[in-house]
Order: structure tokens, then C-alpha cells, then sequence
């Protein structure tokens, strides 16, 4: 007996939408997990720079000779912003973040006599902290995105020092 095959059998279509189906499926999995990795070092970015800054705020400015710990407070608010804490750790705490593209400002607020020109201290003057040039990388791509500065600023606070005394 011979068996008859049927041309217009559907054999395999079953196979082919899967495949279709499937391969849409799975870049949509990777397009939501780069998004949200996207968005999560945006945050951390942005996290980053408001821990630098609250640290700063307490630090004293570098360039006030007078300050106790001045020589390495630049480093230890660095620190802050790379690890999450004064002291150097190992792993930044956002992926590919350096040393150098961070930047740390000290402002001098002009204040009414008897102090004109007042430099930061406590409730005087501004720090920002500013994370700049940061490039993202895509997952499973070449290129490479350029943030936006991301930038903290606060009002000093400068635990109890008095600038200019």
C-alpha cells in the first residue's frame, strides 16, 4: 500500500511561527532589560552626586588653608561619590565612573559687612558636585551614549567650622 502525501500539508509552520514568534519575544526581554539597566544607572548616577554633595557640605573647602583635614577632603568626597563611602573601595558603585569625571565647587556667597566675601562654612556659601562626560554602554552594543552632567548642589554646613576665623 502506498501512502499518499497531501501537498498542501502543514508541516513545520507550527516550527516557523515559533521561531518568529520567539525571536520577537526574546528582543523584547532584552530591550526592557536594557531600559531598565539604563534607567537604574541613571538613578545611581544621580544618587551618586546627592551622597558627594551632603558629604561636601560637611567637609571643609580644600582651599581654606585654616581647615583641619583640608589636603585630602577633595579625595574623600570622590570616594563618596565612586564607592558610597570616604575611604577607596575596589568597585565604583556605577559602572565605568572615574576619578576625573568628577568635579567638586566651593562657592563664595557675598554677604553684608562685617564679612563681605564670606567663604563656605557653616549655613554660608554652596557645594556642587557635578558628574560629567560619563559615556553608558549598551548591552550587547558598540555604542556608546553620552550623559547628560548630572550635577548636587547644597548649602555648607561644615560641621561646626567657622571659615575665615
Amino acid at each position: 500500500m502506498v501512502k499518499q502525501t497531501n501537498k498542501n500539508s502543514e508541516n513545520g509552520i507550527a516550527t516557523l511561527e515559533f521561531a518568529v514568534t520567539a525571536g520577537f519575544f526574546l528582543m523584547m526581554i532584552v530591550s526592557v532589560v536594557a531600559g531598565a539597566h539604563f534607567f537604574w544607572t541613571h538613578n545611581a548616577i544621580v544618587e551618586s552626586t546627592r551622597r558627594g554633595a551632603r558629604y561636601a557640605a560637611s567637609q571643609c573647602n580644600p582651599a581654606d588653608n585654616n581647615c583641619p583635614g583640608r589636603a585630602d577632603a577633595l579625595t574623600r568626597v570622590q570616594n563618596v561619590v565612586l564607592y558610597g563611602s570616604p575611604e577607596a573601595g575596589t568597585e565604583p558603585l556605577v559602572a565605568n565612573l572615574q576619578r576625573s569625571q568628577i568635579l567638586v565647587t566651593y562657592s563664595q556667597t557675598t554677604s553684608t559687612p562685617p564679612n563681605p566675601n564670606e567663604t563656605f562654612g557653616v549655613g554660608t556659601g554652596t557645594v556642587s558636585v557635578r558628574i560629567q562626560n560619563y559615556g553608558y554602554n549598551f548591552i550587547l552594543s558598540p555604542v556608546v551614549l553620552r550623559m547628560p552632567s548630572y550635577q548636587t548642589t547644597v548649602r555648607g554646613e561644615s560641621a561646626g567650622y567657622q571659615a575665615n576665623t
